[in-house]
């Protein structure tokens, strides 16, 4: 199967795509609170997490999905400090439900600097 690629922008020399489409399952990269300039969005949690769905948002749209249609998201976190307020923001995302499947993983760091979170998804277009 071919997998048929989801534009979404990126810097020129990133070697991934924001998201790939193959068969009705939308793999979205993982994202961080990464402004259009390269520069982190916030130094909390929910001010990061809060962007990070904002950009997954647009990315979910442009394959045609919403977030009624992600099945799993994973959060990888360099800590847990605020990460009860992370929840909030998917009550915000998600509304009343049904809530996808998730995993929290903390970790040493990320690939950016300032990054506290990282977020990936995956979405059911079937």
């Amino acid at each position: 199967m071919n997998p048929e690629f989801t534009a979404y922008p990126l810097p020129d020399k990133m070697t991934f795509s924001a998201a790939v489409r193959a068969g009705p399952l939308l793999i979205v990269s993982g994202m961080t609170a990464t402004d259009e300039n390269r520069q982190i969005v916030g130094t909390d949690l929910e001010t990061q997490t809060r962007y990070i769905f904002e950009k997954l948002g647009k990315v979910l749209e442009e394959a045609g999905a919403g977030f009624a249609d992600v099945i799993e998201t994973v959060d990888y976190v360099t800590t847990f400090d605020g990460y009860r307020k992370t929840a909030d923001v998917r009550r915000e995302v998600f509304g009343d439900g049904p809530y996808p499947a998730a995993t929290g993983v903390k970790v040493a760091g990320l690939i950016r600097e300032g990054a506290l979170i990282e977020i990936k998804a995956i979405a059911w277009l079937g």
